[in-house]
């Protein structure tokens, strides 16, 4: 398991590269601005293989400058809104890209607490893969250290992931989906596969069982520069 001092270094190193290294990009390329806002429902919120909300609508701001990257993405979650707030710095070309940031995930009512995390990703050709550490507050009840492993893979709008926690967490999920665009929106229609852990459901012994679901989206992104 993580220990607190690791992790709070990992965090550290993420935003301080985040922050330095953007503002140097955004400073280099400042004619380069460019401000994408977007909106979107989904039949069933999932994130990384948990159920958030069934149906839940979504919108989110984003901004990009040079090497830097910065936004903020917010969805019903039932008892009040998650409220995401991301930056990254990272480059690349179209054989290899790779990215740190930071994410912090908080909640306006009481369907859950706040998760802080640094995040590491690279990408070659069609595959990708994300590694992040993270720090859950757990209500008061002791801080709870994780981390997540996600490899992706994606093609002319197939996609693909695997994905698993550790540490203080638990669990693994797989998802394969399809999206397209039509009529000025983005749709898309996936599949998730998550494990009893993950999946919150119980058989008719009440013992802990995997879950299958089909989730439907929509959305629109809008360029605001």
């Amino acid at each position: 398991m993580m220990s607190r001092t690791l992790h709070s270094r990992l965090t550290r190193v993420a935003l301080t590269a985040t922050l330095a290294f953007g503002l140097l990009g955004g400073t280099a390329a400042a004619q380069d601005v460019s401000v994408s806002a977007n909106a979107g429902w989904v039949s069933q919120y999932f994130y990384r293989g948990i159920l958030q909300k069934t149906s839940s609508a979504s919108a989110g701001l984003d901004l990009s400058a040079g090497l830097f990257s910065a936004g903020t993405w917010a969805a019903d979650v039932g008892d009040g809104a998650e409220v995401d707030l991301y930056a990254a710095v990272g480059g690349g070309n179209d054989t290899f890209n790779i990215s740190v940031g930071y994410t912090g995930y908080f909640y306006t009512g009481e369907f859950d607490d706040t998760y802080q995390e640094a995040n590491f990703n690279a990408g070659a050709g069609p595959l990708s893969v994300e590694f992040s550490v993270g720090q859950y507050e757990n209500f008061g009840l002791g801080a709870q250290n994780y981390s997540f492993l996600g490899i992706s893979a994606g093609h002319e709008g197939f996609s693909a992931t695997v994905g698993t926690f550790g540490g203080d967490f638990d669990g693994t999920y797989g998802e394969v989906g399809y999206g397209f665009s039509a009529g000025d929106m983005d749709w898309s229609i996936s599949g998730i596969v998550n494990d009893s852990t993950l999946s919150g459901l119980v058989d008719n012994a009440f013992a802990p069982t995997p879950g299958v679901t089909l989730v439907f989206g929509v959305g629109k992104t809008f360029d605001l520069n």
